[in-house]
């Protein structure tokens, strides 16, 4: 077994081992099943009145009873949600080392520093595409039970489109985390990070500066399948993506200097 395959073998089994993993996924599953409670709603608005449930809220936040609004609700919660889930993920696969006080031996592993870094992305890039993947086949299931009108196969096409699209975009910013996670060796500094990203964003695209923001950009891209972004966009995540992965290598292979 080679040092990435040993490193990357060690990562997964304390994954593997952590309620963490679990916790995340209980948490991001709520989004299909608040979209599938909204669907109920709009089908029978009296009924849910009837129940106390409110429809007037749940139709501002799905519109109506059909694939194409679950599907929109399912991508816009995954794409403004990930950014947190996605967030807390890297946060402790780099962060615990810290907390757990199990930085000095990581350290002193043979193993090079760069491959147990680039272990712990792979990690974290296969545990959130596996978590929105799941949230999408139970958003799939969810909508089937619920017997909502409006399926089709290009909509269902186009919507994993945007979704998938707007995880990679997502998943493209977390060194930054990483690298917060680091420096601030623990949880508290890539989540208070992360955070003022989220808000930076909101600022941003109301002031009409999402395309150029990497943080807005997963979300425009979810919301407008990618229509009100340019290659600037794309560009713009590109390089803030490499500048947090060399920050973040470099970080860790003066680990010892910094500590």
């Amino acid at each position: 077994m080679n040092g990435f395959s040993s490193a990357l073998f060690s990562e997964t089994l304390k994954m593997r081992r952590s309620k963490v993993p679990l916790f995340t996924t209980l948490g991001f599953s709520m989004v299909p099943l608040m979209g599938g409670l909204f669907m109920i709603i709009l089908k029978d608005p009296e009924a849910a009145r009837s129940l106390g449930l409110i429809s007037v809220k749940a139709q501002i936040a799905a519109g109506t009873a059909e694939w194409a609004s679950l599907f929109n609700l399912l991508t816009q919660s995954i794409a403004v949600g990930g950014i947190i889930l996605f967030a807390i993920i890297t946060s402790w696969v780099f962060g615990r080392e810290f907390s757990d006080h199990t930085v000095k031996e990581l350290l002193a592993l043979p193993t090079s520093r760069e491959t147990i870094v680039s272990a712990k992305f792979v990690v974290i890039v296969v545990w959130a595409i596996v978590n929105v993947l799941l949230i999408f086949g139970l958003g799939l299931l969810v909508g089937y039970l619920v017997d909502i009108p409006g399926w089709s196969v290009d909509l269902l096409r186009t919507s994993f489109v945007d979704i998938l699209g707007s995880v990679v975009l997502t998943i493209a910013l977390l060194p930054f985390v990483a690298l917060l996670a680091g420096i601030g060796r623990g949880y508290l500094s890539p989540i208070g990070w992360m955070i003022l990203m989220v808000a930076l964003a909101q600022i941003a695209s109301f002031m009409g500066w999402g395309d150029w923001f990497p943080w807005a950009i997963p979300a425009m891209f979810a919301a407008s399948h990618g229509e009100q972004l340019g290659l600037h966009s794309y560009v713009v995540v590109i390089v803030a993506s490499l500048l947090g992965l060399a920050a973040t290598f470099y970080w860790w292979r003066n680990a010892a200097q910094t500590r």
